[in-house]
């Protein structure tokens, strides 16, 4: 076995471990033509449409080597790099951040960051969050990397808006502080990258947001970070080839797009991301729109209408066994957890002598926090799975670029599977772009006077059911 591959184990969502509620081999026979269907769509459709996410991983070499030198003049440069984005533009670059850098990154010195800048994702448009980043560094000492795909996303050209302002009234040149990431052939930030001279770098026109970390929106922060990301997507690579086949015993991403799509068809509405360590805080988050997003939807693949897909849920262990698992563990059977496991752990803390007259303290002395940690994530999953919950585990060797990559890929290819089993488009976002164009027509843009005018006929509201 490769000491990199990451691994999967279903046994407790399985009928013979864990006893009526879970799965038999005749709900496997069940869905099988589903399955089939998954698979020879995707192999059909790969590379295709918004399928470009799945060659991200062999077709960047050249976007790869401009970015590892566009990242070292970064590091060489500034003190400070911002990502100005939202959706999958932030959520990816935080969860890599989290993941593969110092915990405290921002708070040590540069030694013991490698080198690498602070770095600072603003995904929101509260104006109280902007002050904060604009008295908090300084901007002569950063760079800014503008990231949205269709150039018209609200919340970053406001603050794209709002730092190049902020640049020219400190009398420096945007030019020299500002990257951008964009399409490179529509919307109005190439157009206005082309126009200013920024340094820019492309998102293939296959890749939409939620899928787009292992292309220049996630690898340029990374890189500047000092992250491999040669190695995130060789990890990807890997998972993807072995991933792709139907006949593969060894595909855990379809394997496990199977088990959720048998689960949301018994009434497991409810995905629990649940890792077990701080560096994999943040996938929790990115899984939870990759999911929520691309499973939510209202029209199968030919039109008809309907309402599927499965509410993603973050939470951390062991923190959340403090808020949430006892919700897990005697709450309703709507859930399918998903627990995160890390084999070895890249520091390790010894639990020192001490309170030697409390027993109920004691205990713990000699042991060490990473035995801990990895107790705690057993008894829970002991604990569910005695309660009859559905629930399994992703195993990590190690957190190092190369498994995060396998990790994010496989969870790339797990919501594509499940997606076709389902039999809608898990790449598309129409519930999203209504509220966008609804904040466009309320903020008076050009060509939304009609959704205006439904907005104000469909909007009132009773005094009585105000308080």
């Amino acid at each position: 076995m490769d000491k990199n591959k990451i691994r999967l184990d279903y046994n407790n969502m399985m009928a013979d471990v864990i006893g009526e509620r879970g799965f038999t081999k005749a709900d496997f026979d069940a869905v099988k033509d589903r399955v089939y269907f998954a698979v020879n769509y995707f192999n059909e459709k790969q590379g295709t449409g918004f399928m470009g996410w799945t060659r991200l991983h062999y077709e960047q070499d050249q976007v790869v080597e401009d970015i590892v030198k566009t990242a070292e003049e970064v590091r060489n440069k500034f003190k400070n790099f911002v990502v100005l984005g939202i959706g999958g533009s932030a959520l990816g670059p935080i969860s890599v951040f989290q993941a593969l850098c110092h915990l405290h990154h921002n708070e040590v010195n540069q030694g013991r960051r490698k080198n690498a800048p602070k770095f600072y994702v603003e995904d929101n448009v509260d104006p109280e969050r902007m002050n904060a980043l604009l008295t908090t560094i300084k901007l002569k000492d950063t760079c800014f990397n503008v990231i949205t795909k269709s150039g018209s996303t609200s919340e970053t050209m406001t603050q794209y808006l709002v730092i190049k302002d902020a640049l020219e009234k400190a009398g420096l040149n945007p030019q020299e502080h500002i990257i951008t990431t964009t399409s490179a052939n529509s919307g109005n930030l190439i157009k206005i990258a082309k126009a200013e001279g920024y340094k820019t770098f492309y998102i293939p026109d296959g890749v939409g947001g939620r899928f787009s970390e292992l292309c220049p929106v996630g690898l340029l922060p990374a890189a500047v970070l000092g992250i491999d990301i040669k190695q995130m997507l060789e990890g990807a690579k890997f998972m993807y080839e072995n991933c792709v086949n139907a006949e593969n015993a060894n595909n855990m991403a379809l394997t496990a797009a199977t088990l959720q799509y048998i689960a949301i068809n018994k009434g497991h509405n409810i995905s629990v991301m649940l890792p077990y360590a701080d560096s994999l805080k943040f996938i929790a988050d990115w899984y939870c729109q990759l999911w929520g997003e691309s499973l939510g939807k209202n029209k199968y693949m030919d039109g008809t209408p309907c309402n599927v897909g499965q509410t993603p849920v973050k939470a951390l262990g062991v923190t959340d066994q403090h808020s949430q698992i006892q919700l897990y563990t005697e709450g309703p059977f709507d859930k399918v957890i998903t627990f995160v496991a890390v084999d070895k752990y890249r520091k390790k803390v010894v639990i020192p002598a001490g309170c030697e007259d409390f027993p109920n303290v004691n205990f713990l002395c000699g042991h060490t926090m990473n035995e801990l940690i990895t107790a705690e994530r057993k008894a829970t999953e002991y604990a569910v799975t005695k309660a009859g919950k559905l629930n399994h585990t992703i195993y990590l060797p190690v957190v190092n670029e190369f498994t995060l990559g396998e990790l994010m890929m496989f969870f790339e290819l797990k919501t594509a599977y499940c997606g076709f089993m389902l039999n809608i488009d898990p790449f598309n976002q129409p519930g999203v772009e209504e509220g966008k164009n609804a904040t466009y027509a309320l903020l008076g843009r050009p060509g939304y006077e009609e959704k205006a005018n439904e907005l104000k006929a469909g909007t009132k509201k009773f005094k009585k059911y105000m308080m």
